[in-house]
């Protein structure tokens, strides 16, 4: 028996039929992300069933030698969690691993592994009357582990922050097997580096999370949702602005997008409609939230800010939806920017951020620069405005061929994208992380002297390398940190 046949023999006895199979059927959904832009092989997957089985498996992967990939819902924008084409990877899947273990309403902490996912916390959380602080279009799939591996935003970073700010404590399984428990939550500890910090947003390269202490708020008694039309992106700022100083603890979401994400969206979705009767080159949609008991008098303020705004010329036109039902259907003409503009035709989708203070110049920017440079595209921008995080999409020249043209003219389009974006001080990645789609452009704009800090700390804990290869860090260029 070969090594690689006796180390599969090993695992599937470690972990048993329910946690290991080599089925090609079975693995075979798993190994394209969900773009579709990234496939892969996989010579199995594994599905532990608890952080000692994660510890036992992970311990088995290094004596072997053998690569692990970590995957919680699949959902992630970067290619992260798809294999290389080797087939040498196995695929550790944690979506088993989806229980609450706890969850104390009086500290407001909940603890739940990796598996679980972001929807269920809502409602677990909602049960007991708090609220979990962070959501996605992809909140239905999306996993805790996955969401931490990226430090993903959302909608409600303006006033909550990533989920960097969501997690107080944090478990997790490192690459020579054993478990680093760091789960109990304080507001005070000076031992040393925060550990915790340095997992979030690592992508699975130097450890994988098994589970995570999170922070609860209490349930919101009522929120007030508008739409509003504004005639540029800088008045869309203004509005930001004057909404912030009416409502400092109350404005929960500031999302922003141009008649063209607007009309894509409708033309998707044909049992939507505009909430405004008239045409405006921007929308802002504004979410602002309610403490119990306190409903009415927040419409009322609201209702007062916006004519206010309106007044001042900050806004063209808003409307306040009526209900909870109209106030979904507004955050759906938002979320589904993203897969109407994919349904358009082919695209590069840019996640990027800028100083949040210079975004609307950056926008009225970048745009024209490269609808000039590569005749025949579209740009468009449209998302967090309040966070400064915008998804940059460039849209393709009519009769593009989809697959081809992302390789050709598309590479040179995002190398252009984030060039301008690294110019404004910003970042090629807000939120999606970096994955494998955007490994080589980070080695190629990141700062020298902060990528050869993250190779070294990568070798230090994952010496083998064995831990999500080929993600996040290209290792084969750069020296170690000076």
């Amino acid at each position: 028996m070969n090594k690689s046949d006796e180390f599969l023999r090993r695992a599937a006895e470690l972990l048993g039929p329910r946690g290991f199979t080599t089925d090609r059927d079975l693995v075979e959904p798993w190994l394209t992300d969900w773009r579709g832009r990234f496939t892969g092989k996989a010579a199995a997957m594994a599905s532990p069933a608890s952080t000692a089985e994660v510890a036992q498996f992970v311990g088995l992967c290094g004596e072997y030698g053998v690569p692990i990939v970590p995957q919680g819902g699949n959902s992630g924008m970067s290619g992260g969690a798809t294999p290389d084409e080797s087939g040498s990877s196995i695929i550790l899947s944690l979506r088993r691993m989806n229980a609450v273990r706890s969850l104390d309403p009086q500290a407001r902490q909940v603890v739940c592994e990796a598996g679980v996912i972001l929807q269920s916390l809502h409602e677990a959380a909602g049960q007991v009357g708090l609220r979990f602080a962070l959501t996605l279009g992809g909140k239905g799939s999306a996993t805790i582990g996955g969401l931490i591996s990226t430090n993903a935003g959302g909608t409600q970073v303006l006033r909550h922050g990533t989920m960097r700010a969501q997690v107080l404590g944090i478990e997790a399984v490192m690459a020579d097997g054993h478990v680093f428990d760091s789960l109990t939550s304080l507001k005070k500890d000076n031992r040393g580096f925060d550990l915790k910090q340095l997992l979030i947003g690592s992508e699975g390269t130097l450890g994988i999370v098994t589970a995570a202490t999170l922070r609860l708020l209490p349930a919101i008694g009522g929120r007030v949702v508008a739409w509003c039309g504004l005639r540029s992106i800088k008045a869309a700022r203004e509005l930001l602005l004057h909404l912030e100083a009416t409502f400092p603890d109350a404005l929960e979401g500031f999302e922003v997008l141009p008649h063209h994400c607007l009309e894509s969206v409708l033309t998707h979705l044909p049992t939507a409609r505009n909430p405004l009767e008239s045409r405006h080159e921007w929308y802002a949609l504004v979410e602002l939230v309610a403490a119990p008991g306190a409903d009415d008098a927040l419409r009322a303020s609201a209702e007062g800010a916006l004519t206010q705004a309106m007044e001042r010329d900050l806004l063209q036109d808003a409307a306040i939806a009526a209900s909870e039902t109209q106030a979904e259907e507004f955050w759906l003409l938002r979320d589904s920017v993203a897969p109407a503009e994919r349904a358009h035709g082919p695209a590069m989708q840019h996640d990027i951020s800028v100083p949040v203070e210079r975004m609307p110049e950056f926008v009225d920017a970048a745009i024209p620069a490269i609808e000039r440079e590569f005749p025949g595209v579209r740009g468009v921008a449209f998302g967090h405005l309040g966070d400064g995080n915008v998804h940059f999409h460039v849209l393709a020249p009519q009769g593009a061929v989809r697959g081809t043209w992302e390789e050709t003219q598309g590479k040179a389009i995002s190398h252009r994208v984030h060039d301008l974006v690294t110019g404004w001080g910003g970042s090629i990645s807000a939120e999606h992380g970096i994955g494998q789609l955007k490994r080589a452009e980070l080695a190629r704009l990141g700062d020298p002297v902060a990528l050869g800090l993250m190779r070294s700390v990568k070798r230090a804990l994952d010496p083998a390398g064995i831990l999500n290869p080929g993600k996040l860090l290209d290792l084969a260029h750069g020296g170690s940190s000076p």
